[in-house]
Formats: C-alpha cells, structure tokens, sequence
C-alpha cells in the first residue's frame, strides 16, 4: 500500500475524532447552556409572578395560577409548606400527590431556589423545575414553574443542528486540505524515491532541486550532494570488479573460493575446464557437487578449520587424474569467512620432466655405447694392434663406423634442437611434389638396392603445395630410410601423394616386418625403439620419428600411422596446401 492512501486515511481518520469530540462537547455545552438559561428564565418568571401572590386573595389561587400558567408559557403550581398541591396550572389539583418530597421543593423550603429535571408522573413528561419560595396568603408556600424538556430539545437540536452543518463544512475543507497535503508529499516522496533510484544508473535528467526547508526538503539537498559522488564510486567498484573478473577468467590457473560452509562462492572457467563442470558455475552450489576429490574437500577443510595458508599437490580424479600444485588460503570478510584455492596444472611440467630425464638416460646410453667401443679399439691400437696391419684396419673401420653413429645421432639432435627452438628462420615456399618424392627416393635409392627392397611412387602430378622445402624432405626421407631398413628381403616400399580438401595427403607404406600395436603409441617418442637391437643393427638413432611428428606439426600438418604385425606399415602425413 502506497504512502498516500495511508496519509489520506489517517487525515480523515484525525479529522472525523477531531470533529465528534468538537460536536460531543459543543452539544453537550449548548444543551446544558439551554437548561441554565431555562433555570433562569423560569427563575425570573417565578420571582415575577411571587411578586403578585401577596395581592391575590386565597380563593383566587386557582383562576391566578392559570393565568400566570398562560403568561408565563410555563406549567405553574402552588405548594403549601406540607407539600400539598394548593393549585396548577395544567392539572386538577386535588388529585395531585403530596410533592413535599421533591427536591426542587425542599431546596424553596430552605429559602433557596430549588432547580430539577426528571419525568413527570402526572403529566407524563420529562420536565424542568424551578421552585422558589413565596409569601402572601398562603405562609411558608412554594411556587413552582415547570417546562416541558422537548422545547429545550428542540433549542439544542436546532444548535445541533447548525454545529453538525459547520463541522462538515470542516470536514470537507479539512479532507480536501488533507488531500492537497497528501498529494504534495506524496510527489515529493516520488521524486525522492525516482532520485535515489537513479543513483546506482547514468544520469539522465537535471537534479532533483530541493522544493522545501523542511526535512524532506535537507534530505532531497543530501540525496543530490550525494548522487555524483555515489555514481563514482559506483563505478569504481565496478571497474575493478571487471578487472579482477577479467583476470580471473583469463587465467591458465583454476581459481575456486569457497564459502564456511563449502559452497561455491566464484569459480572461474579454467576450473570448470579443469573438472569438466559446466559454465557458468552457480553461486551457493556445494563444492562436493562440483568436482567430487577428498584431496581437494580436506584442503579447503582444513584451511577454514586453522585460517592458514595450505599447500598440495593433488591428482584430481575429476580432471582425468591431471596432477595441480594447489595453494590454498583463508578468504575472510567481515561477516563470514570463506577459502580461496589456485590450481596450478603441472601434468606438462610433470611429462616433460619424466621425458627430458628419459631424454637424458637415452643420450646417455647411447652415446655411451659408441664411446665404449671407440675408446675401446683406440686403446687397442695405443698398446700395440698398430703393428698388427690385418687387424689395425678392421679396429678403425669400427673406430668409424661408431664415429659416423656418433655424428648421425648429432645431426638428429642438432635438427631436434632446431625444429624445437622454431630459430631456423626458412621461409615457405611453393614446393612441386613431383621433385620432393624423387628427391626423398634418391636419398634411399642406395640403401635400397643394398637390402633387395624395391621402391615405387606413384604419379603425384603437377601437385604443389607452400612448405618448408628441407624440412618436406627430410620428412619423407627419414619415413622412406625407416621403411627400407624395417623391411625383408625381396619387400616394397610405396610412396604417394594426392590432394584432399585443400590438403596434401603423403602415404609411404611398406610390407615389412610392422609395429606391434602396444608399441604404436610411443613410436614418436625420442629414442623410443620397438627393437632396441635390431635398431641398431641397421643404424638407427631412435630419433627419425620424433623429427617427423615436431617438423611436420611446425608446418601446421599431421602425422599418423597404421600397422599390423608381419603384413608391414602405413604413415599418413596431412599437410596444408597454403
């Protein structure tokens, strides 16, 4: 219910008790005013007419009575001082009671004027009396005027009456005074209220202006005082709720902060990445329903039970078992507190470490291998296998053999390093696919003849595409050797090359000895081998494949492989044609 009804109401409410206590004490006045002013009028009559008694003979009582009955406009009646009826104006009097006993005749007896109003048996009537005493013929006799109350009702009627008539005049004025009043303060408030709403918005209109010195009109002063500088820090606040909102969700981090009672108070996106929940996060939502870990749950547990900082490295199972450095801290407000957990995804750190320390064993082993031998031989030909011309040749042939190795490994990490590092500084250029698959098959073409393998391309065309040449080659090169030196006797190795929606799709495929399918996950790893010994029988650095998948995911391609054990391999390379 709005203000102004309720000012309305009250008004009128004020205004009518007003107006019936005015009423009920101003007729009440009036009709007590109307019975003293009866009192003494009939007082007056009475002293008048007991003026006249002296002069009236006993036996005349009666024709006097009425007559002063008649001129007084009044019920007359004589009482002797035994309270017997000698004459009245309006009655018969000898049967009439004895009115000794009424007061306003008792109070004459005494010498007073005695006044009465009460109903008259005889006559039927609510009466006035006034009784006073007399001398004359009759000793110790009281005269007694009395007048019908409706005659003073209808005095006090007729006051009532025009009292009535003013105080609804007034109540008419007083409601639409009321109304007016109403109605002003009620706009006043409006405006008030439009003001203060407008404080958290733009501004769209001139100030309110004050209308008034009274409160509302200072508050209206405040409230426009206050309006800029709200609508500033407004924004402020906003601005840098923006900022951090902003923040937030950019981060790589996952940021979760939690309330007392472990419900989500803010989660940003890479959390909910993290833990494969759906974005937006609703607030006030139970983290438990949320990403289901007790590594997490007792972190945040025990931040909110001690108020200190916490620290874990945790594998959340929600996260497909992603290992994260959390960091944990107490969230305190005035009101509640609450925690805030940063989660730091280290699985990356965590593989390359596992692999650079891989990286590191198989260097090692393999460097360690020709080195051996190296030193080996050398230190045989030092303590005399010089003189030994027979044998001093075959150790040297050796000595080199695990030199070139040496170099061969080298050069691969050199290229490795290089892909790695993106510092080679070659630019694309448009490459005829035709010359790229000769070029890559006359690198093999010796070897091939060597191990009775039979190499067959297919017409690539007048195909072209924008590549990295050198790095092109050495891609299909190193697929092609490994074809060659994995192959059987008597084996084919097939090379081809054909456009696909704006793509170029290379397919060398051999029938060799094939890839066990435990092993085809981790033949792109670097020294991975599936036949470490066979491997390096044939001269291999473990490092061919791992050069393929980084140079052809520098040029923005793919690589892929399928195999079956005995039936031989099939390497798919996707490669953008622009």
């Amino acid at each position: 219910m709005s203000i102004f009804p309720k000012l309305l109401w009250s008004a009128l409410l004020l205004v009518a008790l007003t107006l019936f206590v005015v009423d009920f004490n101003l007729t009440r006045y009036t009709a007590e005013r109307e019975v003293r002013d009866v009192e003494r009028r009939l007082a007056i009559e009475a002293s008048v007419l007991a003026g006249e008694l002296p002069a009236t003979p006993r036996e005349d009582l009666v024709r006097w009575v009425r007559e002063a009955g008649r001129r007084a406009r009044a019920r007359v009646t004589l009482i002797d001082s035994r309270g017997v009826v000698l004459a009245d104006s309006d009655h018969d009097a000898e049967s009439m009671e004895n009115h000794g006993g009424r007061p306003e005749v008792q109070a004459a007896y005494r010498g007073r004027t005695g006044t009465s109003i009460r109903h008259s048996a005889t006559v039927g009537r609510d009466l006035c009396y006034v009784a006073i005493p007399v001398t004359g013929s009759v000793e110790g006799a009281v005269l007694r005027l009395a007048l019908p109350l409706e005659e003073i009702g209808a005095a006090t009627a007729e006051v009532r009456r025009r009292i009535l008539l003013t105080s609804l005049l007034g109540a008419v004025v007083a409601l639409l005074a009321a109304l007016a009043f109403s109605t002003s303060f009620t706009r006043r408030i409006k405006r008030l209220k439009h003001l203060a709403e407008g404080l958290l918005e733009e501004p769209a209109s001139a100030p309110l202006k004050p209308d008034g010195n009274d409160e509302l009109g200072d508050l209206a002063r405040c409230l426009t005082a206050m309006a800029g500088q709200i609508r500033e820090l407004i924004e402020r606040l906003n601005l840098e709720a923006a900022r951090r909102q902003a923040i937030l969700a950019s981060l790589l981090e996952g940021v979760l902060a939690v309330d007392s009672e472990l419900r989500v108070i803010f989660c940003n996106d890479a959390f909910a990445r993290a833990v494969g929940a759906q974005t937006p996060v609703p607030e006030r939502l139970p983290v438990l329903e949320l990403v289901r870990d007790p590594g997490l749950m007792d972190l945040l547990a025990r931040v909110l039970a001690t108020g200190e900082r916490q620290r874990a490295h945790l594998q959340v199972i929600a996260a497909a078992g992603r290992s994260f450095e959390v960091q944990a801290a107490p969230l305190a407000t005035r009101s509640k507190r609450g925690a805030v957990a940063v989660l730091y995804d280290v699985t990356e750190i965590e593989r390359l470490e596992r692999v650079r320390k891989d990286f590191v064993a198989n260097v090692s082993h393999e460097l360690r291998t020709p080195l051996t031998a190296i030193i080996g031989y050398a230190e045989t030909l030092l303590d005399g296998a010089l003189e030994d011309r027979e044998n001093s040749r075959k150790f040297l042939e050796i000595i080199r053999a695990h030199a070139e190795r040496l170099n061969s490994i080298s050069a691969d990490l050199l290229s490795l390093s290089e892909i790695d590092s993106g510092r080679e500084g070659r630019q694309r250029e448009p490459v005829a696919v035709r010359m790229v698959l000769e070029t890559a098959l006359n690198a093999v073409a010796a070897e091939a003849r060597r191990r009775n393998v039979k190499l067959i391309s297919e017409d690539a065309g007048d195909l072209t595409l924008t590549a990295d040449r050198v790095r092109l080659e050495q891609v299909l090169v190193n697929l092609l050797d490994n074809a060659v030196k994995f192959n059987r006797p008597g084996g084919e190795v097939r090379i081809a090359a054909r456009a696909e929606d704006g793509q170029i799709r290379f397919e060398v495929s051999d029938n060799g000895i094939g890839i066990p399918s435990q092993d085809l996950p981790r033949i792109f790893e670097r020294f991975y081998r599936v036949d470490k010994g066979r491997s390096r029988a044939v001269g291999g650095t473990g490092l061919g494949l791992s050069i393929v998948k980084r140079a052809v995911e520098q040029m923005k391609g793919t690589v892929s492989v399928e195999s079956r054990l005995g039936k031989g391999s099939t390497f798919t390379v996707v490669l953008p044609r622009e």
